[in-house]
């Protein structure tokens, strides 16, 4: 199924009349301010947190730190972009694991006594990186994103599944070869892993992170946790059960690290898990159960925000104002999660125009922001807007739907998009995120994440000749 490419759009009337043609209402302003006349620029205090501006950097999982879950050099090179791109927040900078089962993959970085060292030496070449270009770090908040990735953890072996799952789920268990309850967290292993996010979030204090990400999004262990309706146990079943992970870690690392300030990365929706149709158009799994979607309305396709809100107002009970909105899992439902024009080698091509996602998720997050006005939101799913990522992100932020304008995939292909926005200067189109997903294929292919369409750098590694052939052997 064919959609215009947004890079075919060329004027803001061309965009304008493609969303009035989808249906789709999605603010964007014709001109974009710069300097201190632009929203974006505004500061804010969040629970004493001085945030300069409103771009924010979203925390990736890296496949280029060691085995042993130290950074490389490609990982700090991956830091000193975040230091320059001109966002004033950013937002766990890596998914670091708390423990080596709960790696996604068998080179994600991971935090431990050992690797410590190596971990804050990151945030501190941030910091350098961010003086050397801006002159002051006053109103830069680094904190990092502590994970561990459940039935999708992958901890030694690229091609290995070794998943620990909070529950059965028929669709995802035959995709990962689960066939019992074996693989699944126990009440008691559940406790001892709360105990080492807890442990975590006291390194993460030593190495000077000013906040840790209780990451609950995308289909890693805390986000089904959520959706842990048919879990038997303490951690299962009621809304109270399932989200005492987070209130045992919380209250556990303000016992032992009271400095640490709090933030949460959460699916706020849900779909089905999609598969590839006949067509190689995504179709949703029939296998699936729609009582298993966090955020979803019941019929695996559509959003009912109840819990999200009731999730919201739990992280006001907790202390907690910052929270991360996202949608679904790159795992199993990638067109809401973060919509793209190309798949990844492995997913389906999307059964909507990627704006539509886009859409989706800029609303709901407006929703709750409407319903708990004292929180700090930090949106998701901008990458794919492109040349016109600047107007919305402004329209939006103007009109109070969103705190901060998040970026992932953008910054590895242009890291200092928010500095070039802010500063007035004509954005690199060269630069531009187009959504290859290219930084998609090559992990799930056991190749190092990066961009190599666009990045000059990793454009010339000599991965870039293996990801091709792997990208012809998929079509």
């Amino acid at each position: 199924m064919a959609y215009p490419r947004i890079a075919s759009l060329k004027t803001y009337a061309d965009f304008v009349a493609r969303l009035d043609e989808l249906g789709i209402t999605l603010p964007c302003d014709a001109d974009v301010m710069s300097g201190n006349d632009s929203v974006l620029s505004q500061s804010n205090v969040v629970d004493g947190m001085n945030i300069g501006n409103r771009f924010c950097i979203l925390p990736m999982e890296g496949w280029d730190g060691t085995r042993e879950g130290k950074p490389t050099d490609l990982t700090r090179r991956r830091w000193h972009n975040f230091g320059i791109s001109g966002a004033k927040l950013i937002w766990g900078g890596e998914a670091v694991a708390v423990r080596q089962d709960g790696r996604a993959n068998p080179n994600q970085v991971m935090i431990n006594d050992q690797n410590l060292n190596a971990i804050e030496s990151l945030r501190t070449e941030l910091f350098d990186k961010h003086a050397e270009r801006f002159g002051k770090t006053d109103d830069l908040v680094v904190g990092l994103q502590l994970t561990h990735s459940g039935r999708f953890a992958r901890p030694n072996d690229k091609s290995k599944a070794e998943p620990r799952p909070a529950q059965r789920n028929e669709a995802l268990d035959k995709k990962l070869g689960i066939k019992d309850d074996s693989a699944m967290l126990t009440d008691d292993e559940l406790s001892t892993l709360i105990d080492d996010f807890v442990a975590a979030a006291v390194l993460a204090d030593k190495a000077g992170f000013t906040f840790v990400d209780i990451k609950h999004c995308h289909g890693y262990l805390g986000h089904e946790l959520l959706s842990g309706v048919d879990r038997p146990g303490k951690f299962g079943g009621s809304f109270e059960n399932r989200t005492r992970f987070l209130r045992d870690i919380v209250a556990g690392i303000r016992a032992t690290a009271p400095n640490m300030k709090f933030a949460v990365r959460v699916s706020i929706f849900d779909f089905f898990p999609f598969k590839p149709g006949d067509d190689k158009v995504g179709v949703p799994d029939p296998l699936s159960d729609p009582r298993l979607e966090f955020g979803g309305d019941g019929s695996g396709m559509g959003i009912d925000l109840t819990e999200p809100s009731k999730f919201m107002a739990l992280l006001k009970e907790l202390g907690i104002a910052l929270v991360c909105t996202t949608a679904g899992s790159p795992y199993y439902n990638p067109h809401i999660q973060r919509p793209a024009y190309f798949p990844p080698s492995d997913g389906y091509q999307p059964p909507e125009d990627p704006l539509v996602g886009v859409a989706r998720q800029i609303h709901a997050t407006a929703e709750l922001k409407r319903q708990h006005p004292d929180l700090f939101f930090v949106g998701s799913g901008y990458t794919y807007l492109q040349d016109w990522l600047p107007g919305v992100a402004q329209a939006v932020a103007s009109q109070g739907m969103v705190d901060s304008v998040g970026l992932g995939r953008m910054v590895l292909s242009y890291p200092d998009m928010p500095a070039d926005i802010l500063s007035g200067d004509i954005m690199s189109r060269k630069k531009i995120c187009r959504t290859f997903s290219d930084c998609t294929t090559a992990p799930r292919n056991g190749i190092i994440s990066g961009c190599y369409p666009l990045d000059p750098f990793y454009k010339a590694m000599p991965e870039r000749a293996a990801l091709n052939e792997i990208k012809k052997a998929s079509v």
